[in-house]
């Protein structure tokens, strides 16, 4: 009578992908457990885009077309930076979450267990991208009931705009959980990922870069928003983006590339 086989032992990349799902679920318990943080930070692009609709939306309009005021036409036009917005936003809760995991202990933990280092850092940055897209999905929901229509993208255009969303989303994480990683507590953390907020406020996201100030142009234009938000206007309104698709996905490989380096061995020689 022959042997019973054995189980067949999972190989290395098995593990590594069982790890990675691990440590998603955790993120996303957390996030689930202590919402107020994500929200909070929601809350920024949602009262921007109330206060840029109802307060200034007419006269905005009317200087940026040179014609009447047209509320409907201005919420089209910010819709797209403040979606981007959105993103920057909520990837500030990721670097205060991997600022808060290297200052309280827990990481020391992971590094006595038998599981893939990468997978700690893997899971902060799927579980940061599907809230990120979860905020946008919000955002774009408020833009829609207050008038927002994307009548003239076709269904490819749609797959590109959120293509480029979750590629946006991916690149601004790894830099927060760089800024994470070197953080001293969370509440430097936050403070270190406010660029990823003020930056699309210096960018095309509520006027065109033609209406600025000469001075000023090139600080809206040479960084990493404004071709994003480019290309997602004209993908979501069916206009031409140019060379600005390419500019935007440069941008994302550019900075993923080196908020992955940058993370990865901050993590692999940090003792915490």
């Amino acid at each position: 009578m022959s042997a019973p086989l054995a189980p067949a032992r999972p190989n290395g990349f098995s593990l590594a992908v069982r790890d990675c799902v691990t440590m998603l679920r955790r993120n996303l318990l957390h996030a689930r457990r202590y919402p107020s943080l994500t929200l909070n930070l929601l809350l920024t692009p949602v009262m921007l885009l109330l206060l840029f609709v109802y307060v200034f939306g007419d006269t905005m309009s009317a200087g940026i077309g040179g014609g009447g005021p047209d509320r409907s036409a201005y919420i089209a036009y910010i819709v797209p930076g403040l979606l981007l917005m959105t993103i920057g936003s909520t990837v500030v809760g990721t670097a205060v979450s991997v600022s808060n995991d290297m200052t309280e202990g827990i990481i020391a933990r992971f590094r006595t267990m038998a599981i893939h280092r990468g997978s700690v850092l893997v899971g902060h940055v799927v579980g940061s991208v599907l809230q990120s897209v979860l905020s946008v999905v919000l955002v774009g929901a408020v833009a829609v009931a207050i008038g927002f229509r994307s009548t003239d993208a076709s269904v490819l255009e749609w797959l590109a705009a959120f293509g480029l969303l979750v590629l946006f989303a991916t690149a601004l994480t790894w830099i927060a959980v760089g800024m994470g990683l070197v953080s001293p507590n969370a509440e430097a953390a936050g403070n270190n990922a406010m660029p990823l907020i003020l930056l699309p406020l210096l960018s095309s996201a509520f006027v065109p870069v033609d209406a600025m100030p000469g001075w000023f142009r090139p600080i809206a234009e040479y960084q990493p928003f404004t071709p994003a938000i480019e290309t997602l206007r004209g993908l979501l309104l069916g206009t031409g983006i140019g060379h600005q698709g390419w500019l935007a996905v440069a941008w994302c490989v550019g900075l993923a590339v080196l908020g992955y380096v940058w993370s990865t061995a901050k993590f692999d020689r940090d003792p915490k």
